[in-house]
């Protein structure tokens, strides 16, 4: 079965079903029906106000767009693989709503035009939203982070034990990875608040047209100032792709850990049955699911970033067709990581924190033994030969079980007489942490710090 197309009039002959089914976008891009609507009526708005149109004209399509949009609210449209894409199938409904008036519509623009503009509000839109949805994961750190500053666990390297830390600490360092998402996804507003309406297929029109106006109604900081690029530029969902693909990063590190530490190995923390599994033959297994869900999800959001990226490398100006392969990775990532920081955020939030477990780690573990290298530099002692010393301690308390604050003072101060009764002091885990005043360190102080900090940037907006 053929059929034939609005665009069809040099053509003698009309599409398979294959072939249409093959190059339509309907599929997908019917997300954007809104923001076709929105654009739609900006531009017929702008027809009428420049005299392009009729005001009767624009008065008949204004109202049966705005038709469109109630039906659209209360689900009742149809749409129609035989229509390709969303633009020519809100245009074919208008022409059932109002009659041939509705091809006036499509006076001064071009599909390519109007797809950029669809596609730079749908994501403007989305920017908030997942803007907002970091900042919820933000707070629950913030709040986690406030409850647990004198919460002392193991700091590691190479996933060893390190040096003891405040865990509140460890969750500020994932609440600066955020706000750093946070930046680069307000940044992409910049560039996606653009609009590329009124620049037609790629050189704009001989209309009289206003593309300042229709931005402004749009709610777009200004027009595009080229139009060839209005056309062809997706810079701003690349942008969004490779946010989106860091953000996950950062999400799949923290989900990486949750899964470990949970654990009877390490056993730092137990999900709520909210956010956990069972096994479907061992009864005892209560599986961090959705932690792994959220860690795994990240490969699909870095395949939707390099997917784009191939499209876009050795494209030639201005609109080509590769471009519908824009659409469906970006709508895909925002449908994956709003969903993922909310899951996220309720998963910490309702996690048990075994501190015992954690503070007990830090008491064999000899991650005590640069505070003793560090004492003994305070003492006079070379850095480099003060490490070499402690190494030498920690070597022969692996074999015979002796911890560092277990030495006896005499065979300290068989070492270095200046040693005294306070080594002990500096060997314990919370002196350790207490002690790192530095900008930014594992301090109390400091971390509260942070969390003051955190707390303006939350606020801030």
């Amino acid at each position: 079965m053929t059929t034939k197309k609005l665009w069809g009039g040099r053509f003698t002959e009309t599409g398979s079903a294959q072939t249409d089914t093959f190059g339509a976008s309907i599929e997908f891009d019917q997300l954007m029906a809104a923001e076709d609507l929105e654009g739609s009526l900006a531009h017929v708005e702008m027809l009428r106000d420049t005299h392009i149109l009729t005001a009767k004209d624009a008065e008949q399509i204004i109202q049966g767009l705005h038709h469109l949009q109630q039906q659209l609210a209360a689900g009742q449209l149809q749409f129609d693989v035989a229509n390709e894409d969303i633009h020519m199938n809100i245009e074919s409904l208008l022409t059932q709503e109002i009659g041939p008036v509705a091809g006036k519509l499509h006076t001064a623009r071009s599909r390519n035009d109007q797809v950029a503009t669809d596609f730079h509000l749908y994501l403007k839109k989305r920017l908030p939203q997942v803007i907002q949805a970091i900042k919820n994961l933000q707070t629950v750190l913030v709040n986690l982070a406030e409850a647990n500053v004198e919460t002392i666990m193991p700091g590691y390297t190479h996933l060893q034990h390190a040096q003891p830390i405040s865990y509140g600490h460890y969750l500020m360092a994932y609440f600066d990875m955020l706000q750093r998402d946070v930046e680069r996804f307000q940044f992409n507003q910049k560039h996606t608040n653009l609009s590329p309406l009124g620049a037609a297929a790629l050189a704009g029109t001989t209309f009289p047209i206003d593309r300042q106006k229709t931005a402004q109604r749009l709610g777009f900081t200004r027009p595009y100032s080229n139009s060839i690029d209005a056309v062809s530029d997706r810079d701003f969902a690349l942008e969004f792709l490779s946010n989106a693909a860091l953000l996950m990063v950062h999400l799949s590190r923290l989900c990486e850990e949750i899964v470990l530490w949970t654990t009877y190995e390490f056993n730092y923390l137990e999900l709520s049955d909210e956010y956990a599994t069972g096994s479907s033959i061992m009864p005892q297994k209560k599986n961090p699911d959705f932690a792994e869900l959220i860690r795994g999800k990240s490969g699909r959001v870095f395949g939707h970033l390099m997917a784009l990226l191939t499209v876009m490398k050795a494209l030639p100006l201005a609109y080509d067709k590769d471009l519908q392969e824009d659409k469906e990775g970006v709508f895909d990532t925002v449908k994956t990581i709003i969903p993922c920081l909310t899951v996220l955020a309720g998963m910490l939030q309702t996690a048990k924190i075994k501190t015992a477990n954690m503070a007990q780690a830090t008491t064999r573990d000899f991650s005590n033994a640069t505070e003793l290298a560090d004492y003994l530099a305070v003492k006079g002692i070379p850095f480099r030969q003060a490490h070499a010393i402690v190494g030498q301690l920690v070597l022969e308390g692996l074999k015979t079980g002796v911890t560092l604050q277990e030495i006896p003072l005499a065979k300290y101060q068989a070492l270095l007489p200046d040693i005294g009764e306070d080594v002990y002091q500096d060997l314990q885990a919370k002196t350790a942490v207490q002690r790192r005043q530095s900008f930014g360190g594992t301090s109390f102080q400091q971390v509260k710090q942070q969390i003051a900090r955190a707390r303006q940037l939350l606020n801030a907006d």
